[in-house]
């Protein structure tokens, strides 16, 4: 069976810079789901991105109550410390940023509710100011499927930078693994560690870092626990120097998260600036997700049989991208046998960035695993 995919938008308006899910959060109950994002505006064109520096990111949320076909914008109802963006320092001129007016001490505040990790009414979505040096991050708790969220709740425990995007590994009722990122010894962005909690979110501890210190960086990770206890992450790198080609790895830890294995490149390439993964699991199979911004733009995947030692042949969700401004992508799955991959997306220069979405249903073969297992050793 060929793989079958469907296109659509989620939020879409004129002049407006819509974009960055996967720094913000996805989650679905059945053919509930919510999608949260910021909102901007178009502006002069940088290196990448093409957007008004002097204007503020505010977070923004789409729901949709019939498995993604239709959706319906509401604002996001947590508390921004410091400001009106979230989780944008790196795009806002200084006036704008969060960080310089942003007080640990009394913008933050300690949780006192556990959360219930098993809980499917419960969600956590965290969130940053900058991407490198001082960064600080915190999060944000739902109980009522994000109709309101409460926070923001500091990292109790933990001594270092944080440039936090959403990525939790449940163990247990009030067990779990956040992955996040952490700026480098020169301050610059970044690498990836894990943290753990044991008492529901209320303090944390340092497990360890995800592979060494890299010469560019190793940033926004996607894990899953894995059958056999084992959690795997992929994470998205850069080399050293702005504007070269990135490609995504993966490790794995069978001591939760204190010790890491590099496993090898799972992706080769995922264009100029590179893009973070979306992982997730359907009828079996891991599907990765991310967005590719070398001609032709587009989103792209990759499936593995076999709890990611092996991955098959890259296979393309969409190529119709206007310019490399595009991906960031998350993912839930979608009934039993589809899934649905939200991503930001654009058609062209001066042409506004919107949330868009592919839902996606697999092909239930193994075609090209072969390939994609050679790709993989040749990186190792």
């Amino acid at each position: 069976m060929d793989m079958q995919l469907r296109h659509l938008e989620i939020y879409r308006r004129q002049g407006e810079f819509a974009a960055w899910p996967a720094n913000y959060g996805l989650w679905s109950w059945g053919e509930e789901i919510v999608v949260v994002f910021a909102r901007g505006k178009l502006g002069a064109k940088g290196q990448l991105h093409e957007l008004d520096r002097d204007y503020p990111f505010v977070p923004w949320q789409a729901r949709s109550l019939d498995g993604g076909l239709t959706w319906m914008g509401e604002p996001f109802r947590g508390q921004v410390p410091g400001g009106l963006s979230l989780s944008a320092d790196e795009h806002l001129n200084a006036d704008l940023k969060i960080r310089p007016r942003l007080s640990v001490r009394d913008d933050l505040c300690d949780l006192d509710e556990p959360i219930d990790f098993l809980d499917p009414e419960t969600i956590v979505m965290c969130a940053r100011t900058d991407v490198e040096g001082d960064a600080v991050s915190w999060f944000y708790v739902s109980r009522d499927r994000c109709v309101t969220w409460q926070g923001p709740y500091r990292f109790t425990g933990l001594r270092l930078p944080i440039s936090a995007r959403t990525d939790i590994v449940p163990l247990g009722r009030e067990h779990a693994l956040f992955m996040l990122s952490t700026s480098k010894e020169d301050g610059a962005e970044g690498r990836v560690f894990c943290a753990r909690t044991a008492d529901g979110g209320r303090s944390f501890v340092f497990q360890g870092f995800v592979g060494p210190e890299p010469e560019g960086y190793s940033i926004m990770p996607a894990s899953v626990a894995l059958s056999g206890g084992a959690i795997l992450t992929l994470t998205r790198c850069m080399g050293k120097g702005a504007g070269g080609k990135g490609w995504i790895e993966a490790f794995t830890s069978h001591d939760e998260g204190k010790t890491w294995t590099r496993k090898g490149c799972v992706v080769g390439d995922t264009g100029r600036n590179g893009n973070p993964p979306a992982l997730g699991r359907i009828e079996g199979m891991l599907v990765l997700v991310y967005g590719y911004r070398d001609p032709p733009f587009g989103i792209r995947m990759r499936m593995s049989f076999d709890d990611g030692q092996t991955w098959g042949a890259e296979k393309v969700i969409r190529s119709d991208g206007g310019t490399a401004d595009l991906g960031y992508p998350r993912m839930v799955k979608r009934g039993e046998a589809s899934l649905l991959a939200v991503y930001y997306f654009n058609d062209g220069d001066r042409e506004e960035r919107y949330v868009a979405a592919s839902i996606v249903t697999p092909a239930k073969d193994r075609e090209g695993a072969e390939d994609g297992a050679a790709s993989l050793r040749s990186h190792i």
